[in-house]
């Protein structure tokens, strides 16, 4: 009885990612492969690992066993690679970071430059994404994210408080000036379902037109005159189409933190590029707050 590392993670992908598709896209492969892996171990240890459903693959307490063990094994290696690359002081190789993407577009992309001019030999790989990647997997080294907490189990510090404020677009904004007893559409983010805490009574009639979960998509129906829209004060500021309307005074929006897992917060790459992100951020926080 022998069971490759493939084949071993590869179970743990499909307990993990609750579908073929899911382990697919976590291990860079097409389902196809996945299905041809989970069937190798299956001959080689000659016992199901998973139950084929009309609704997809359930794993059996075989499968649940497997991927636990492949999980232990993981994550002792993962630990073993960030105990290593925090010791390392070369400033070449790969180094992953990630942010969100409006972040990215609209205020990082000048430090992403410098620091690639400053390093050439270091392979950089920029991941734009709101989601939180997992760092303790090594899914990044550094992350920039819009946080009111970096973790427990990673190393943080805050780069820039940060306000939201109502943005609409100049002719919308102009109709309401002139007329504030006229109702205000609002499109609001999905998860949130109401107008804004602390509108302006001056503007005593809102409603709300429209929801969306996802900000690119919110600031586009602003800048379509759809309505008024809620957005961090860099975001609304840097984008064409848009002004600010006093509706809503500006609020708290999450602080902008860089963060790492300490075992890796030391290492040269990573310090290099901290070390051009703080002050660059620090130099940029009249973007963020009124």
């Amino acid at each position: 009885m022998k069971l490759s590392w493939d084949d071993m993670r590869t179970v743990m992908c499909l307990v993990r990612g609750e579908s073929l598709a899911g382990a697919a896209a976590e291990l860079g492969l097409n389902y196809t492969t996945v299905a041809r892996r989970i069937a190798r171990a299956e001959a080689s240890l000659g016992v199901a690992l998973f139950d084929r459903l009309t609704d997809g693959y359930q794993p059996t307490e075989a499968g649940v066993l497997v991927a636990n063990h492949a999980a232990k094994m993981e994550a002792q290696t993962d630990t073993l690679m960030r105990a290593l690359q925090g010791r390392d002081a070369t400033l070449r190789g790969p180094l992953t970071i990630t942010a969100p993407q409006l972040l990215i577009a609209h205020v990082l992309t000048p430090v992403i430059d410098q620091f690639c001019m400053a390093y050439p030999d270091v392979d950089l790989h920029v991941r734009a994404t709101n989601d939180l990647l997992d760092l303790n997997r090594r899914e990044a080294d550094l992350a920039i994210r819009i946080s009111r907490d970096p973790g427990d189990s990673l190393k943080g510090l805050r780069l820039t408080a940060q306000q939201s404020a109502s943005f609409a677009t100049p002719a919308l904004a102009r109709a309401i000036a002139d007329d504030p007893t006229r109702s205000v559409d609002w499109i609001v983010y999905a998860d949130y379902m109401a107008v804004p805490k602390n509108v302006d009574p001056s503007y005593p009639n809102h409603r709300i037109r429209m929801t969306f979960d996802d900000m690119v998509a919110i600031r586009a129906a602003a800048q379509a005159g759809l309505g008024v829209a809620r957005m961090p004060l860099f975001l609304g500021r840097a984008s064409d189409g848009l002004v600010q309307v006093p509706i809503l005074p500006p609020q708290p929006y999450p602080d902008i933190w860089v963060v790492a897992h300490r075992d890796v917060w030391a290492a040269a790459k990573v310090m290099a590029f901290r070390e051009m992100l703080v002050p660059f951020m620090r130099g940029q926080r009249a973007q963020f707050i009124a």
